[in-house]
């Protein structure tokens, strides 16, 4: 009798630690299900893993069919730096061995299996005792990647702490799933709009485009019967020589305003164009040329001139004497400088002053190329440091208040697909400066 108070109290104290279990398990599925980013609450779940299981450690691996590998998206630990990002096959060490069979795989002795990934755990300066990995399944039975939970801090996994970590791991790959559908379908909306705007895009074009041409039309008849009856009346005196006067005026400008009308037209055309492509997955590789760089660069000058003149902004182009020509995409190096450019005008004020340099130089990385250097700085307000950091990546952050960021990722995207690099300098106050170095070369199967 004496032993039935104490199994009792053992009794209630493992169905309090499981009615535990059961309520973080609830909630933790019930952020899942409602989940619409998925990094914290991924990171959370695992982290559940190992507080229920007691165990030190824990990682999430993924697959990427693009790469097709297995990536360490989520790791837990002392060596979390240094493991998140890395890659491995399909199939390699014990995490491949699940991904491929679906099934999981408890060992106590880690050490002893064959396929452990030794020499990855000598690197780290990691030992794994024991580990249970599970694979990470859709609802179609789709393989995801695997989770790992390693070295329980006291004793070996019982089949509770399997089932458990099984259980969450289900309601991750759930998440996952879920969650991509999302990104589908809110890709698909996309295209739609996309759709919509390169429609709506090349209908609002056409009066500018239709209005521009028939200016060059009718101002072409007109200075005809201008001249003719200025041959006719030439005795009539000062007042048909002020008209001459004004209308030369008009006929210095006149065309590259509509040259510029027009340019700007077509640039939008193709660039909206491009874009539904590219929403679509239909993204052309860029296409080299063997050209001058100076022309792309005082055609984007031209056009933004008076951009910048509107806002007070000092605009100046600058290109070095006979600079050499290079193996450039040159529509994706207009975007480029175009998106340089505006950008700095955009951040500058009143006063302040932008200036595009090009010139050409011998680059470090590789060593003795010769490169183009293309420079844009500006006198304006400068980037805080939480701005520079995320300046040439999709997190990148605007400053504007309806700004997107993108500017500064499309140039990004420019200059790696041309095998060039980037540059930045801000300080408050001062202004900032973007240092693009873009080699003459390219690759010998590109150049062919």
């Amino acid at each position: 009798m004496q032993g039935q108070p104490q199994e009792m109290e053992s009794l209630r104290r493992e169905l309090a630690e499981l009615e535990r279990q059961i309520e973080a398990i609830r909630r933790l599925a019930l952020d899942l299900s409602t989940a619409t980013e998925i990094d914290d609450l991924v990171r959370e779940a695992l982290n559940t893993s190992l507080a229920l299981a007691e165990a030190e450690a824990g990682s999430i691996l993924l697959y990427h069919p693009d790469k097709q590998k297995l990536v360490f998206e989520y790791v837990i630990g002392d060596k979390s730096a240094e493991l998140t990002g890395v890659e491995i096959e399909p199939g390699q060490g014990l995490a491949g061995s699940v991904f491929e069979s679906g099934r999981t795989f408890v060992s106590e002795d880690v050490a002893a299996e064959r396929s452990h990934l030794r020499e990855m755990g000598e690197q780290l300066g990691y030992v794994t005792r024991n580990m249970v990995t599970v694979a990470l399944l859709s609802p179609q039975a789709e393989p995801l990647g695997v989770m790992q939970v390693l070295n329980k801090r006291n004793g070996k996994f019982e089949e509770h702490d399997v089932r458990l970590i099984e259980t969450i791991a289900a309601q991750i790959a759930v998440a996952i799933t879920t969650i991509r559908l999302h990104e589908q379908a809110r890709l698909a909306t996309v295209v739609r709009f996309i759709g919509d705007i390169s429609h709506d895009v090349k209908n609002m074009i056409t009066p500018p485009m239709t209005g521009a041409q028939t200016l060059r039309l009718v101002a072409d008849r007109c200075f005809q019967d201008l001249d003719r009856c200025l041959e006719l009346r030439s005795d009539a005196g000062g007042s048909l020589a002020d008209v001459a006067g004004s209308v030369a005026k008009l006929r210095e400008l006149y065309p590259s305003i509509v040259a510029m009308i027009l340019d700007g037209c077509d640039v939008i055309q193709q660039r909206t164009a491009q874009i539904a492509a590219a929403v679509k997955g239909a993204v052309s590789e860029p296409h080299f040329e063997r050209v001058s760089i100076v022309p792309i660069v005082e055609r984007v000058g031209t056009m933004l001139d008076p951009v910048a003149q509107r806002k007070g902004v000092a605009l100046r182009v600058e290109t070095a004497a006979e600079l050499p020509t290079a193996m450039i995409d040159g529509k994706q190096i207009y975007n480029a400088v175009y998106n340089l450019i505006f950008n700095a005008i955009d951040a500058c004020a009143e006063g302040d002053s932008v200036v595009l340099r090009c010139r050409a130089e011998t680059c470090g990385k590789p060593a003795g190329v010769q490169c183009i250097v293309v420079e844009c700085a500006d006198s304006g307000p400068g980037m805080p440091e939480h701005v520079k950091a995320k300046l040439f990546t999709d997190q990148a952050v605007s400053t504007k208040p309806m700004g997107t960021g993108l500017g500064t990722r499309i140039v990004k995207d420019v200059i790696d697909a041309h095998g060039g690099t980037i540059e930045l300098e801000s300080q408050i106050a001062v202004g900032t400066t973007i240092r693009c170095r873009i080699p003459m070369r390219q690759s010998a199967d590109a150049e062919s």
